[in-house]
């Protein structure tokens, strides 16, 4: 396995079970609880991951295989499905989803990785292009989830507060 590949499998291996991990110990006011008014929720993350997982990426990648340029993704698409589920049936599906992909990804050789095919709005792109948007998705909506989570904790950090500045959704940083 390519190296670069080998660690991009291993952030897509270690993001279902952080949010197994999350969704396990934290009430569901504080998941759903979004930083400010219209930014998503730590659920709305895991929500868009699933979507990802089950609509996007392996349709995707499997347009690479298939040698078939890309169809668009509207990411603001409501699925009626995903908004019914509960914050455990929703990492359940994530893992599940992430595992049936990672086997997908076990497969690729490296001169796979040179595929290319068209996208709508980037043209040209390859598969180890895509691998690594997919594990930097994973992180980005992580980060994002985390930082939701942050907000009513730095509230009360007194003074220390000043150390999260960077983190505070929807502040002036002066």
């Amino acid at each position: 396995m390519h190296t670069e590949l080998e660690h991009v499998s291993a952030i897509l291996s270690t993001t279902p079970e952080r949010w197994q991990r999350l969704i396990s110990v934290l009430p569901a006011d504080v998941l759903t609880r979004p930083p400010v008014a219209g930014e998503w929720s730590a659920l709305n993350c895991l929500q868009h991951l699933v979507v990802a997982e089950r609509s996007l990426f392996p349709v995707r990648f499997q347009s690479f295989l298939a040698g078939q340029d890309f169809e668009n993704f509207d990411p603001h698409q409501r699925h009626a499905d995903i908004d019914v589920q509960t914050p455990e049936e929703l990492a359940t599906a994530f893992v599940q989803l992430r595992q049936e992909n990672l086997v997908k990804i076990e497969q690729v050789r490296d001169e796979d990785l040179k595929r290319t095919v068209q996208h709508p709005k980037f043209g040209t792109v390859t598969l180890a292009e895509m691998l690594h948007t997919w594990a930097a998705h994973d992180l980005n909506h992580t980060i994002q989830a985390e930082r939701a989570l942050m907000q009513p904790l730095m509230l009360n950090c007194g003074g220390w507060r000043s150390f999260f500045y960077d983190h505070e959704v929807g502040a002036s940083k002066s």
